[in-house]
């Protein structure tokens, strides 16, 4: 059974940072592309970044190029995003992904989300 637990979520004021974990477990991590979407209160799930099995390849949304970067351990089946520089209109709910694809073009598996709340 596959499950992705997210964690480091929760509240920061407009510039400072945070850095998200997603602890995989029931999966060879090295075989899928990880990600980050978030979703804010009445808006529709975004893209946020992904990284391929290897983690030769990365790909952001153009908004957070720059001042987010997602990395992975695949020893420590461990996908992280670190952000900076917050801005208060990404205050969302941020999921871990996983999926076959390349770079996460498509999810096979989701996370529960953590709260991130960036104040003004």
């Amino acid at each position: 059974q596959v499950q992705l637990v997210e964690s480091g979520g929760g509240l920061v004021q407009a510039g400072g940072s945070l850095r998200l974990s997603c602890a995989a477990s029931g999966l060879t991590l090295g075989k899928y592309a990880m990600g980050w979407f978030r979703q804010a209160p009445g808006k529709e799930r975004e893209f946020v970044a992904a990284i391929s099995g290897s983690g030769a390849i990365r790909r952001y949304l153009d908004s957070v190029k720059g001042r987010f970067t997602i990395s992975r351990d695949n020893a420590g089946n461990t996908v992280y995003l670190q952000m900076n520089i917050l801005k208060p209109e990404e205050t969302a709910v941020y999921y871990c992904a996983a999926g076959i694809s390349t770079v996460l073009q498509n999810v096979d598996y989701w996370g529960q989300g953590t709260q991130v709340t960036v104040s003004s």
